[in-house]
């Protein structure tokens, strides 16, 4: 209990430092618009692709042009704000991330970056009181491939120091779980307990449980896992907008979302304090799937719901991506698929009824090849071959695969960081010849596809210059390695800034209205500290984030 309390106690102090998210653009202009000049802006309008300056009123784009001619259309009275040596860009939007799980990030312990087993349970140790639902300490960010030993840690690392304390830890990419022997047993998994369908419990040499979860097997736990209480799910969803703010997102399309917090983005939206446009996908994997399916799609303010996300394997990181030929570094086992096909076919085909994008998360190269062909006969079943239906990850595919996607009109969403992440052991996993359908940007582009560009945050960083910058380099952050990591599969910059703008907006069914800087469309920008595009691409890890607006309110103004 007095966990609870400290837990609930340190939300709400999160909530009234952060202030809430709220709509702030100073209106002190008799005239009600605000000029905003730069080093250039590009507009990605084809017609003027860069501009000095653009003009906003009520929440749109008034014009674009030169200063002058910006500030004629403008008239008397206008604000202007000159943001010197920046380079104004539309709005960038995260087309794959998680805010719920990005808000818990930013309040628990989180073990990202941890480069020893010891130092995540130094960390652990240590856990702010944030960290507690309930009884239960919990945390994330843990990754095995980053420690020297590479392999998956124990219940018995965290007894130690954690021996009555139920320990639940998932791993950075959320598809694995590493808990505690009291966690199992409140849990009640034991030697007895068999592997759910789409799950692995992984056991020792005795057949006991290790303490690794995987995929449909971190069922078990959330089955005894204390939910948030109301103030700490706000706490951590205002605290996750805010982080969205600050690195330059004016949209998210959040990959999964539960109803609560759906519910709590409407409140916020209605009340005028949603600082962001958030493209909902519902969770289709949870049971409230069916409430989704009874009330439909949603339009408001700032929120929509219009899209559904299923999963149908896991991580590549953890061995649960579903391929139809063994891992090259576990012989005899070829990953999970987290939904039988039969049950997959009849949630697509109910959801794409009921009006709704279908957006699958398909990591794998057996599971990207099974929606593939589920899709293709569910469209033409439900005559929604329009329907922008997207490939979340698409990240192990055959060549033949890569080609059919973009053939029946498919989406490929993608996350570069996950190729620069993933770099170091990818081809382990998959051996030479699996590795030419991965991660392959290029490859997707040339079959027809449409890119639309995100970081599956909290998994990676939600820092959008990260994302341009593993896009234009395959590279990590200190240039390694040289040249890029199967640098074939590099996007230009004018790609990369495309597939987080005028490609997340086409697969969010935004493209008249967002996506471009042009008279007439939403005034969602940012002010970068570089060039996207032309700038070195070596400065981009560096950039700041000057200015964030969405429809014309300026959610975030970087401090001087």
């Amino acid at each position: 209990m007095l966990r609870r309390i400290g837990g609930l106690l340190g939300a709400v102090l999160l909530l009234s430092l952060l202030g809430g998210c709220t709509r702030n653009t100073p209106r002190p202009d008799p005239s009600g618009t605000s000029v905003y000049v730069a080093a250039r802006v590009r507009t990605l309008d084809p017609g003027r692709p860069v501009v000095e300056a653009l003009a906003v009123r009520d929440g749109k784009v008034l014009a674009t042009g030169t200063r002058d001619e910006v500030l004629a259309a403008a008239g008397p009275g206008a604000r202007v704000v000159d943001l010197g040596t920046a380079t104004i860009v539309p709005g960038l939007t995260d087309s794959h991330g998680h805010l719920s799980s990005l808000g818990q990030w930013e309040a628990t312990v989180t073990l990202l970056g941890a480069t020893t087993k010891e130092e995540a349970l130094a960390r652990v140790a240590n856990a702010p009181s944030t960290s507690y639902q309930g009884e239960w300490l919990v945390g994330q960010g843990w990754d095995q491939n980053d420690w020297p030993e590479k392999t998956f840690p124990t219940r018995q690392d965290l007894d130690a120091k954690h021996p009555r304390t139920p320990v639940y830890l998932t791993r950075i990419d959320g598809h694995a779980a590493w808990v505690n022997s009291e966690a199992l047993r409140r849990a009640n998994i034991t030697r007895a307990t068999q592997d759910p369908n789409g799950g692995r419990i992984l056991r020792d040499a005795s057949g006991e449980p290790t303490g690794i979860l995987v995929d449909n097997a971190i069922g078990l736990i959330h089955a005894v896992l204390p939910p948030l209480t109301e103030a700490e799910r706000t706490a951590q969803l205002t605290a996750a907008l805010n982080r969205a703010a600050r690195v330059g997102l004016t949209g998210v399309h959040d990959a999964g979302m539960d109803l609560a917090t759906f519910q709590l983005l409407q409140r916020m939206d209605k009340e005028g304090k949603l600082p962001l446009r958030v493209y909902a996908m519902a969770d289709g994997q949870a049971p409230e799937r069916a409430e989704f399916l009874r009330m439909g799609p949603y339009q408001g303010e700032r929120l929509t719901l219009r899209a559904v996300k299923l999963v149908l394997d896991g991580a590549l990181g953890s061995r649960g991506a579903a391929l139809h030929q063994d891992y090259s570094d576990e012989p005899g086992h070829r990953g999970l698929l987290l939904l039988t096909p039969e049950e997959y076919e009849k949630r697509v085909t109910d959801f794409m009824r009921a009006g709704f994008q279908v957006c699958t998360h398909a990591i794998g190269d057996r599971a990207n090849t099974l929606v593939l062909d589920t899709l293709a006969r569910a469209m033409q079943a439900t005559s929604t071959q329009a329907g922008r239906h997207r490939v979340e990850h698409a990240q192990i595919m055959g060549l033949d695969d890569i080609t059919r996607l973009g053939r029946i009109g498919l989406i490929a969403s993608v996350q570069p960081t996950h190729a620069t992440s993933d770099m170091p052991w990818a081809e382990a996993r998959v051996g030479p010849e699996r590795i030419r359908g991965a991660y392959a940007w290029q490859r997707l582009k040339s079959s027809g596809a449409v890119l639309t560009l995100g970081s599956d945050f909290p998994v990676e960083r939600p820092d959008v210059l990260a994302g341009l910058y593993a896009a234009r380099t395959r590279q990590d952050a200190r240039g390694t390695p040289e040249g890029g990591w199967y640098a074939d599969q590099r996007l230009s910059g004018q790609e990369a800034l495309e597939g987080f703008t005028v490609g997340a907006a086409y697969a969010s069914f935004a493209e008249a209205r967002r996506g471009r800087l042009q008279p007439g469309m939403d005034a969602d920008f940012v002010a970068l500290s570089v060039d996207p595009v032309d700038a070195p691409v070596s400065e981009l890890p560096g950039a700041q984030v000057h200015l964030t607006v969405v429809g014309g309110d300026e959610v975030h103004r970087a401090t001087p």
